[in-house]
């Protein structure tokens, strides 16, 4: 039962609800409220139709306020035309600028019967939006009036809808019919300002004339063609809306649904309700509102065996606040359109782009989002790329703003971090590494035959084996029993024969040898060739071993026995000397 009740409550509330995205709350601003009801019933049947609450107020009651409690009392504003000069304080140009900064939408609407108050004028100054210095200007084409109302004045204009701004721009005014505007009051938009939008402009054979002047010429007019915007609209970058229409009477009963006929043409029907809700529900946010729905990033990996979306798949989890360089990443965004009461798929123009950036201090992406799939009232546009070679804090940025649209600026930060000590790739899949690797091995491969050669180029081991059979031949071994190694080592080594101990210092010159820097490459003296098998003693080759002083000179210890030789004198007498 509690759930029913909540439906059916859900359901009411929803019923009662205007369109608008904002609000319902509508106030409309009139000097004369009976005599407007009664004048624009139509229009504000249709606006009560829709949803909306309207509050009708005179610009100087003390009891108005845009704001109560530091919040907008109104989400809407519909000024009509005064008398008056001033509005009162409740409506100065400060505050319907913060009523706008706080997402408020203003709907205003001019007459040239009726003076432009100093606050409007101020307003629309502040906005870059220019009017006629003559309070009493209006706008007179002699090409395209109507012939029934205005045959004389020429200013009752009769135009078509208004057409696209450009090829890459919806338009949300446009359609079949004409449009009638009595007696409309010309603007001029700054060219400094990229809010402001044209709604529509007065045809190339219009200007603005002040009908009190009463001259049959007019030399220097206010704006002529092009140059004159009768419906005119500005999108502050919070996206609040204000529209300014230069004819009341547009929206009177008697316009709505009028037969008109310009020169040369045939008799009309008027469109003049359509036109006045296509840009009410612009400006009071029921068209041309986009809604931002799921914003996701991911790690992904792109297989070539597959194509379109199947090609790429998920890796990880959802919006990941790191990543690392040269990573392929997929960034998706869900996007839908309000349109009076529904939210619709959006869809790009053609000659339109939604672009992704992946920006740091700079775009360093600039990429298309496609659309890749569509529900029952959003597409979600996609796009795969692979992050750049630098790391650092990144941003996924959607920034879309095109005119009559709300704007789009979504922002998501990520880090994307260096390769991991892990991550390198190897060394044999780099090719400009290759010599390096050549040079690794060629070292490896000379100094694993170097030591091949070395361990193949050892002593022989017939010296060992000489050695040992002339030692177990020798009377240590043999009659002593001693130990062959107890022979080799003093006082042993004393006792053994001359050739033993010759193959012992040869065995042990050998060996000294293989690590002998200066024997290196010159070798040892082969034992076949040695002095000591020829039984002489060797000569001095380095410190402590004794030195050959040549032929000829004995060589001398100092231990040799005394000599006595017996000389004869020349007296005849015999003497020793030693």
């Amino acid at each position: 039962m509690y759930r029913l009740l909540t439906l059916l409550f859900l359901a009411l509330f929803h019923a009662v609800q205007a369109l608008s995205t904002t609000g319902n709350r509508l106030l409309v601003v009139t000097e004369d409220s009976a005599a407007d009801k009664e004048k624009y019933s139509v229009f504000w049947s249709d606006l009560e139709s829709r949803g909306y609450r309207l509050a009708f107020e005179t610009p100087k009651n003390d009891k108005l306020a845009l704001f109560q409690h530091g919040e907008r009392a109104f989400d809407h504003v519909l000024l009509l035309p005064t008398k008056s000069k001033g509005l009162g304080p409740a409506l100065t140009p400060n505050l319907l600028l913060r009523f706008i900064n706080n997402n408020g939408n203003i709907l205003l609407t001019l007459s040239a019967e009726s003076p432009v108050p100093s606050a409007i004028s101020s307003l629309l100054l502040e906005l870059d939006i220019h009017l006629p210095p003559d309070r009493t200007s209006l706008v007179v084409d002699h090409f395209n009036y109507d012939t029934i109302s205005a045959s004389e004045k020429h200013d009752v204009l009769v135009l078509p809808k208004p057409s696209a701004l450009r090829s890459d721009v919806r338009n949300y005014f446009g359609g079949d019919g004409v449009i009638a505007f009595p007696r409309v009051v010309a603007q001029e938009l700054g060219s400094a300002s990229q809010l402001l939008m044209p709604i529509l402009r007065a045809p190339e054979t219009a200007y603005s004339y002040n009908p009190k002047e009463e001259a049959e010429t007019v030399e220097e007019p206010f704006a002529v063609g092009g140059q004159i915007s009768l419906v005119s609209s500005m999108q502050a970058r919070n996206s609040a809306r204000f529209s300014v229409l230069g004819s009341i009477e547009a929206l009177e009963d008697a316009w709505f649904d009028r037969t008109v006929k310009i020169p040369e043409g045939k008799a009309v029907k008027t469109s003049n309700r359509a036109f006045a809700k296509s840009l009410t529900a612009w400006t009071f946010m029921e068209t041309g509102v986009l809604k931002v729905g799921k914003v996701e990033h991911y790690l992904s990996t792109i297989s070539e065996s597959k194509s379109g979306n199947d090609s790429v798949a998920q890796l990880g989890y959802l919006n990941p606040t790191i990543y690392r360089i040269k990573n392929d990443v997929t960034f998706n965004i869900e996007l839908s359109e309000y349109s009076f009461d529904h939210l619709s798929p959006f869809t790009v123009p053609p000659e339109d782009k939604l672009q992704l950036e992946f920006t740091m201090l700079s775009p360093f992406h600039r990429l298309d989002l496609q659309p890749i799939s569509t529900t029952l009232n959003s597409t979600i546009f996609s796009t795969t790329f692979r992050l750049p070679d630098q790391h650092g804090i990144f941003s996924f940025r959607v920034n879309y703003k095109r005119p009559f649209l709300t704007n789009v600026d979504v922002k998501r930060e990520v880090t994307v971090r260096h390769f991991a000590h892990d991550e390198w790739p190897r060394s044999w899949m780099i090719s400009a590494g290759w010599v390096w690797i050549a040079g690794i091995w060629v070292t490896v491969i000379g100094w694993v035959a170097f030591v091949a050669l070395w361990l193949w180029s050892e002593p022989a081991y017939e010296q060992s084996a000489a050695l040992a059979d002339c030692l177990q031949s020798s009377e240590c071994v043999l009659i002593q029993r001693n130990q062959p190694s107890d022979c080799l080592r003093p006082p042993l080594v004393d006792t053994l024969p001359t050739r033993c101990q010759q193959l012992k210092r040869g065995y042990g010159d050998c060996k000294r040898g293989m690590i002998d820097m200066r024997k290196r490459f010159r070798g040892n003296q082969p034992i076949a060739v040695s002095k000591e098998l020829e039984g002489e003693k060797p000569g001095q080759l380095y410190a402590g071993a004794g030195f050959s002083r040549g032929d000829g000179v004995k060589a001398t210890s100092g231990n040799e026995d005394e000599k006595v030789e017996t000389v004869v004198g020349v007296d005849g007498e015999r003497r020793v000397v030693r």
